[in-house]
């Protein structure tokens, strides 16, 4: 309880011109169900993006360059990944934001309690719109967890809205833990969690959005999630769990592996994997995180096995870092031949997992307004995530926007200045009626 009372403390203050409201009459009021500070800081945006700022490929934003062939480019887009990079520096209105890093209790993959952590981004005046969940990409270090980096997305807040990162089992507070990688159920639930203590404390804050329902959003791992996450709340949590219903406005996904069984395929099938890490994090997040009666020693070869610890679960390695280390694309190099036989039943019982964290295979249809967003280039999460999506969801409330964008970072560029534009729309809209 000391520590809950020492926490709502360090929030009572005022920074300057930066508003935050004062906790003083909060503290006694403050359990564990409300998100709880550990850090703060204020980020000036008239600079542009901060420097720990992450691509989804683990580069520094500062620090990625476009390499993308210029053969590849004559059936791509002209704009060039510089060229959006700028755009998203020039987009940032040169507003000030406060990130808070914290804490929540969610629950784990063989559903005991654990505690989770996350960061919140909102305007420094405290004032916002509404919530937008993000649910992030596919990380290697802990460095590049929301809770320690600024995410990508973070661009959006100085538009006037509060972001919720959580950072996903093995990252953050629970970095000694194995990531559960594609283990949809489970990261859904811990994603919206984090979003439900954070409406706790800010309410009880004071701090109330503009309007009441909120935005979802998330590219590559994140896109999947993302969907998994409306999923969550549309069946489980506003059916089962909440007193009141969360509302949802509209969703974003982009670059999505929402067939997971699919991108597995794609990987043994034609023998590489252009982002090589995905290999050992799918392979382990399923039998892992599904506790699958299944050895890894049988499924992945014996030189990687042996770096598994060292290079991914030791969470030091961005996964730029991680591909460079593994230094192959072939996945046969990186598998067994039992891991590469689509026939043995060790692949049939992880395919068995891999179809039940496939988004796409639940009973179920989005009722939100969803927006997805892939590209036919991408060589990372397979075109054919993004087909079987719109087959499987045919009848739903989808716009899809596949295109020759470029490749799957790029394409990640490409995605979050279009939410942006949509969100722009999204505004004018509602203001024009609200006028009428």
């Amino acid at each position: 309880m000391l520590c809950l009372i020492l926490t709502g403390l360090l929030c009572a203050c005022t920074w300057g011109d930066y508003y935050m409201a004062n906790f003083d009459d909060l503290v006694p009021s403050i359990d564990s169900t409300m998100f709880r500070v550990t850090s703060r800081r204020v980020t000036d945006l008239s600079a542009g993006i901060p420097a720990d700022c992450y691509m989804p490929d683990g580069t520094l934003l500062s620090e990625w360059q476009d390499d993308e062939p210029q053969s590849d480019r004559r059936r791509t887009s002209a704009v060039t990944g510089a060229g959006m990079i700028q755009s998203i520096l020039d987009r940032v209105n040169g507003r000030s934001v406060v990130e808070i890093s914290g804490i929540y209790e969610s629950m784990a993959a063989d559903g005991s309690p654990i505690t989770l952590s996350g960061k919140v981004l909102m305007p420094a005046d405290g004032k916002f719109d509404r919530y937008i969940v993000v649910s992030h990409y596919t990380i290697g270090s802990n460095k590049e967890a929301p809770s320690n980096a600024f995410p990508l997305e973070g661009m959006l807040c100085s538009m006037g809205y509060a972001l919720i990162c959580p950072d996903y089992i093995g990252y953050g507070i629970t970095a000694d833990k194995i990531h559960p990688y594609l283990v949809m159920n489970v990261t859904a639930i811990n994603v919206v969690d984090m979003y439900v203590a954070v409406r706790k404390y800010f309410d009880a804050a004071g701090l109330h959005p503009k309007h009441d329902d909120i935005y979802l959003m998330g590219y590559s791992q994140g896109g999947a999630t993302t969907m998994a996450v409306e999923y969550m709340i549309e069946e489980i949590y506003n059916l089962f769990v909440l007193d009141e219903p969360i509302k949802i406005r509209r969703v974003f996904a982009g670059g999505g592996p929402y067939d997971v069984k699919a991108t597995y395929e794609r990987f043994v099938t034609e023998n590489v994997a252009d982002y090589p890490v995905a290999v050992p994090l799918v392979l382990q997040g399923m039998i892992k995180g599904n506790d699958l009666d299944l050895d890894l020693k049988t499924m992945m070869q014996p030189w990687l096995c042996d770096k598994l610890d060292d290079w991914i679960n030791s969470k030091l390695y961005t996964t730029a870092e991680i591909n460079e280390l593994l230094g192959t694309k072939i996945t046969s190099y990186m598998l067994t031949e039992t891991g590469m036989n689509v026939q043995s039943k060790e692949v049939s019982e992880l395919f068995k997992a891999m179809v039940q964290n496939s988004i796409i295979s639940y009973a179920w249809e989005p009722q939100a307004p969803v927006y997805i967003m892939h590209s036919m280039d991408d060589e990372t999460v397979t075109y054919l995530n993004a087909t079987n999506a719109k087959q499987r969801w045919a009848n739903a409330n989808i716009i899809y926007n596949f295109g020759h964008y470029g490749g799957h970072i790029k394409t990640c560029l490409r995605f979050i200045l279009t939410v942006k534009t949509l969100l722009e729309q999204d505004r004018k809209e509602e203001n024009t009626h609200y006028v009428n």
